[in-house]
């Protein structure tokens, strides 16, 4: 039987065309990653939510994240990949009008989550989709490309951040109080719009591309099959591939019949890839990459550095990034995978606990003033909104402090020697309260910053439905909490460090992302992928990247009412903390899987000595 043949220049463009529009999956991966970096600061100043809000803001986008990936992979195989990839892009363009124009919690809440959703579905179905439409000499370069242009998202994000941050400095200098707060919260919002772009592109490329043709050969359509592969092979290579794919059917078949196939995560032999494979997804995030870079901006604020500066930051963090990804890449085959991860974990660990010391030097001086703080809580009159949609006028309480040198100064002089010891510099305030069975935090503001503004209110602070307060507190009472006052817990007020500080903390971040990029960043997708046996990947790999996700959305959740209460020195302690049993994990039980086959690492894990 003869078949169509297509130019190799052609094969050639429509391999490239491939490559680009799975480098632009990567890229709006990576955009969802960074995005919020740059908006964060602006949305802190601008949207009245306080820490504990905007840190489900910025874990929503991991929470939808966990959500799809677990039906990423049962929807590729029901719809196809194409079409999920279209439904991912398309997920993330309508994600962005929904955050830019949020006048409330909720709507920003669902747009970030649907950005989650966009990220999960890219992360599973790009890569299964390269891996069955490249041939194996370009597969490797797919992958790389993917996670290339992902890294460069994250770059791409922070660049749009700096450039705002840019025109919001020039405000500062030169405009009024109210200027500065519109032009803060018009920021956040055109972050969002202008991150839009590449979504409408991928999702153009995505509609121009085939179906995957093992997924269509799946559906008995092998003429479709032999189209799709012909646009990307020269005949033979399809003639031969499709035979493969024959084989491979009848292989399956007879087995199924014989009863031979199967394996199940129960079985003993596959006990402790798994469990390895688990530990080192859960700890890749518990090093904190997320919250590291999702924080960035204002981790970088408090560490020392003004707005512009922070920004600047966070771009030279994406371009570590990037740059050590690329060195990453090249080194993989040659140095191996448990070398890497061992280098860069024991990187990691060190400057986590450089960062650390650096925090605590500053955080040591903190006074509490939560007495000054408890004595501005008054009593308002209020309305409340009811499901009908009437209004109930209720009492509600209510804190408001606009916070500058002379605020802090006041708080100060209540606060003893140890206030006068910080007296006349900048400082930093954050509030932890509660009301009832509830605890709450404020995002953190600086005396220095002309719009930095604290609002507190009982109504605002509390959860406003029975669902929303199990989760916060399981064991707590909703309508007595209604009732409760305002309870200041701390006002924690720290002095801000020299801008010497913030750029050497700067440093120690950019070292701790070059150390990841070269180890975690790039090794540990291979390291899972090869340490699973074959029969049970799919499975395996779905339950150990759930779990990677939800210790991901657990840490973004609680970041800044941790910071808020305990300090950055104790959040960063606890990110080295874990990375040393990520360290133990990847030096002493991890094998090394570079240049074995599939088969082979299955031995090992069987106990099996190698074959002279």
């Amino acid at each position: 039987m003869s078949t169509p043949s297509t130019p190799p220049t052609s094969i050639q463009r429509y391999n490239r065309f491939l490559l680009i529009v799975a480098g632009l999956g990567g890229l709006l991966y990576g955009i969802d990653v960074g995005i919020i970096a740059g908006a964060l600061p602006y949305m802190e100043a601008t949207s009245g939510l306080n820490a504990g809000e905007l840190s489900i803001i910025v874990a929503a986008v991991l929470l939808g994240s966990v959500i799809s990936t677990l039906f990423a992979g049962m929807l590729s195989d029901l719809v196809g990949r194409k079409p999920m990839m279209i439904v991912s892009g398309l997920v993330f363009v309508a994600s962005i009008p929904m955050i830019a124009l949020a006048e409330g919690f909720g709507p920003l809440v669902m747009g970030r989550l649907l950005q989650g959703v966009s990220a999960g579905l890219i992360g599973v179905v790009i890569p299964l989709y390269l891996a069955e439409c490249l041939s194996a000499a370009n597969r490797g370069k797919g992958t790389g490309v993917f996670q290339w242009l992902l890294t460069l998202g994250i770059v791409a994000a922070a660049l749009i951040g700096y450039g705002f941050s840019i025109w919001i400095g020039g405000i500062e200098k030169d405009g009024t109080l109210e200027e500065l707060f519109a032009a803060k919260e018009h920021a956040w919002r055109w972050i969002f719009w202008v991150s839009m772009l590449p979504g409408v592109v991928f999702v153009i490329g995505a509609f121009m591309v085939t179906e995957s043709p093992r997924w269509l050969f799946k559906r008995g359509k092998v003429e479709a099959t032999r189209s799709a592969l012909l646009r990307s092979r020269v005949p033979d290579q399809a003639e031969r591939e499709i035979d493969e794919m024959r084989d491979t059917a009848s292989a399956e078949a007879s087995a199924k019949a014989t009863g031979t196939s199967g394996g199940s995560l129960r079985s003993r032999k596959y006990v402790i890839p798994f469990v390895l494979a688990c530990v080192i997804l859960a700890c890749n995030q518990a090093t904190g990459i997320n919250s590291i870079i999702g924080y960035n901006a204002t981790i970088l604020i408090q560490a020392g550095l003004n707005d512009a500066q922070a920004h600047m930051g966070y771009v030279i963090l994406t371009l570590v990034n990037f740059v050590m990804t690329m060195g990453a890449v090249a080194l993989v085959d040659r140095k191996g995978r448990k070398f890497l991860l061992s280098i860069g974990t024991a990187g990691i660990i060190v400057s986590l606990i450089a960062v650390g010391f650096l925090f605590r030097n500053t955080e040591k001086l903190r006074v509490d003033c939560k007495d000054a703080v408890q004595a501005l809580v008054t009593e308002v009159d209020a309305e409340k909104v009811l499901a009908d949609g009437t209004r109930q006028a209720v009492k509600d309480q209510l804190v408001e402090i606009k916070y500058d040198d002379a605020k802090a100064a006041g708080f100060l002089t209540t606060a003893g020697e140890a206030g006068k010891a910080i007296a006349g510099r900048p400082t930093t305030l954050s509030i932890i309260y509660s009301c009832g069975d509830f605890t709450a935090a404020t995002n953190v503001v600086r005396s220095d910053d002309k719009a930095a503004k604290l609002k507190i209110s009982r109504n605002a602070s509390l959860p406003s439905n029975s669902v929303d307060a199990f989760f916060k507190n399981p064991f707590a009472d909703l309508e007595k909490s209604k009732n409760a006052d305002i309870k200041i817990e701390n006002a924690l007020i720290t002095p801000v460090p020299s801008t010497a500080n913030g750029w050497t903390i700067a440093v120690c971040i950019f070292v701790f992302i070059g150390f990841f990029a070269i180890g975690p960043g790039v090794c540990v997708w291979l390291a899972l992928s090869e340490l699973m046996p074959t029969r049970i990947r799919s499975n395996g790999m779905s339950i150990a990247l759930l779990v990677n996700q939800a210790v991901s959305t657990t840490i973004a959740a609680i970041f800044l009412p941790t910071v808020g209460k305990y300090g950055y020195g104790t959040m960063f302690f606890a990110f080295a903390a874990c990375t040393v049993i990520y360290f133990i994990t990847a030096a002493f039980f991890l094998p090394e899987t570079k240049g074995k086959t599939l088969e082979e690492i299955e031995e090992h894990f069987e106990g099996k000595k190698p074959k002279a």
